[in-house]
C-alpha cells in the first residue's frame, strides 16, 4: 500500500539510471513507465514509486502532484 509521503516522493525524487536519469519520476513518459511495467519494475523503493507514478498518469492525475513539487 502507499502512503501520503509517497507522493511527495514522487513528485520530488529523480530516476536514479537509465535513459531518464535525473528527472523527477512524475515526468517520466508513460510509455517509459509502460516499458518497465511489461520488463519488471526495480526491486525495492525506487519499483514501488513507480508503480505509483504509472497508477497518477494512466488516471489522469498528474497535475495533483504540481503543488507538492519543491517540498
Amino acid at each position: 500500500m502507499f502512503e501520503k509521503e509517497d507522493l511527495i516522493k514522487v513528485a520530488n525524487h529523480t530516476m536514479p539510471f537509465g535513459k531518464y536519469s535525473g528527472r523527477r519520476l512524475i515526468d517520466l513518459p508513460e510509455p517509459y513507465l509502460l516499458w518497465f511495467s511489461g520488463q519488471g519494475m526495480p526491486q525495492g523503493e525506487l519499483g514501488r514509486l513507480l508503480e505509483l507514478t504509472l497508477e497518477i498518469k494512466i488516471n489522469g492525475l498528474e497535475d495533483l502532484l504540481k503543488p507538492l513539487k519543491g517540498t
